[in-house]
């Protein structure tokens, strides 16, 4: 059977497996069964707990993670750098530090957080092309200032954060990735937003495939480069911003989930961006389910998981492109 077809299989599997396993493990045990009967009957109380608890985590975990693992396809094919992703280069942080400080100052503007958000990291995607644009894009340099610009707004986030000589606990949720605080309203936001993206990033697939050309070459098939780069780049930048607004700021699955995708379905970006986002869901959900079980009743948010992982992973590819540009 087609490699493709077993990698799409392979994960849809795993994906509806880990589900089940996320709805029915936790404070609340219960077995698969009695949750389907409890859904249909409505006279289980466990089954109403885990319907206002635990389905809002799922599902904008199931998002957040497929909106960061599509915001890295398209990120590394218009920056022509495997290392961009909105983690790293500062997107989400820009969303996030924007966001909060729009939404401390006028807080009844809370349920425009994702608008904030996207309009941070659009600035923080502007800074990375303007420090790193020098008679062209060099991978290097773009990753090297994407990597100050992310910790220029980390640092703004963090002191934002502490006040006087006391630490302020934010319950802000764009600088923080408290995925157990979700409600049925983030899951309307998370779930708009982010199919909106979602789809319109599916409908890039063409110009993505021919941003991997020589922009010469592109220009000669009638492709308008700074155009479609800034359009490709403002859809990455919408799935970053909503995933930052409501799920927090989750490093790497942008990073890690485009690289295993193309070892597994290849570089064509029709099937690439569905497969990511397949991938980047069940990565979440997993990180999520991980984080809030291994250590129970306390809880390892999905943002410090992803970061363990990611490291090591980051510095592994630091040191395969030094390889690859240095030949």
């Amino acid at each position: 059977m087609n490699k493709k077809i077993v990698s799409f299989i392979a994960v849809s599997c795993l994906l509806i497996i880990v589900c089940v396993f996320s709805m029915t493990v936790g404070s609340i045990q219960i077995s698969f069964l009695e949750l389907i009967q409890g859904l249909f009957s409505g006279t289980n109380a466990q089954v109403e707990v885990i319907k206002d608890l635990r389905f809002p985590r799922m599902i904008v975990s199931l998002f957040t993670g497929a909106a960061l693992a599509v915001s890295g396809v398209l990120l590394q094919a218009v920056m022509k750098n495997p290392l961009a992703d909105a983690g790293v280069i500062g997107i989400s942080s820009g969303a996030g530090v924007i966001s909060l400080l729009v939404v401390s100052i006028f807080p009844t503007l809370f349920f425009w957080l994702p608008l904030f958000a996207f309009l941070g990291g659009a600035f923080a995607c502007f800074l990375v092309y303007l420090f790193s644009w020098k008679s062209g894009l060099n991978p290097t340099r773009l990753i090297l200032v994407g990597i100050a610009i992310n910790a220029t707004f980390t640092g703004l986030g963090q002191s934002f954060n502490y006040r006087g000589s006391y630490a302020v606990t934010s319950l802000n949720q764009a600088t923080t990735s408290i995925l157990n605080l979700k409600t049925w309203k983030d899951v309307e936001v998370m779930v708009t937003y982010g199919s909106i993206g979602l789809v319109l990033a599916l409908l890039l697939f063409a110009w993505c495939n021919l941003l991997t050309l020589q922009d010469k070459t592109a220009r000669s098939l009638g492709v308008h480069v700074t155009r479609v780069r800034l359009l490709i780049s403002a859809v990455a930048v919408l799935l970053a911003a909503v995933a930052t607004a409501i799920g927090g700021l989750i490093a790497f699955v942008g990073l890690l989930i485009p690289h295993i995708a193309r070892l597994l379905v290849g570089t064509d970006h029709k099937v690439l961006i569905p497969f990511s986002a397949l991938s980047g869901a069940l990565l979440l959900l997993l990180a999520d389910t991980l984080g809030r079980t291994i250590l129970a009743p306390n809880e390892i948010p999905a943002s410090i998981i992803m970061t363990v992982i990611g490291g090591p992973f980051l510095i592994f590819m630091l040191r395969k492109s030094e390889r690859i540009y240095e030949n």
